[in-house]
């Protein structure tokens, strides 16, 4: 068993340490902007923000739940909780091979000439990256309106 809740100040080392274990780009982590989710004892498995961008967008990021609660709806109890949390539209940025378990939320792949100015940034710089890697995966920016 797990609930949510808004993330306290005292969450920040787990919060770290969760977006370090998931590989997650580490920028713009605020534990005030994040929801955490927590077994009984009140270990945090889990964790996710909605980061506003400069350009006016807002990105649901830092997804990530520890390895041994992962398959259990953790990562989808928090995409919920960030959704009907905020009512403006919302973008993410993920590997491809994550686009369908997006989608059931409502988010859809964007084209390059859909995307707010920070996501064409970096995904021009991803696909660089990408080239010189060559691992199979592509990164992909989705959006969910709001409703």
């Amino acid at each position: 068993m797990f609930r949510l809740r808004p993330a306290v100040e005292g969450d920040d080392g787990a919060i770290r340490a969760l977006v370090k274990e998931g590989q997650i780009n580490p920028t713009g982590i605020k534990w005030p902007r994040f929801v955490v989710a927590v077994t009984n004892n009140g270990k945090v498995i889990g964790c996710g923000q909605v980061k506003p961008h400069r350009d006016g967008s807002c990105e649901l990021a830092s997804l990530v739940v520890t390895a041994e609660w992962r398959g259990r709806g953790v990562a989808a109890a928090i995409v919920m909780y960030l959704i009907n949390a905020y009512s403006e539209d919302l973008y993410l940025m993920c590997r491809s091979s994550l686009g369908g378990f997006y989608e059931r939320f409502g988010f859809r792949t964007l084209q390059e000439t859909e995307m707010p100015a920070y996501f064409r940034r970096i995904n021009r710089l991803v696909r660089l990256v990408e080239f010189l890697r060559k691992e199979g995966e592509t990164l992909l920016v989705m959006k969910r309106e709001a409703k």
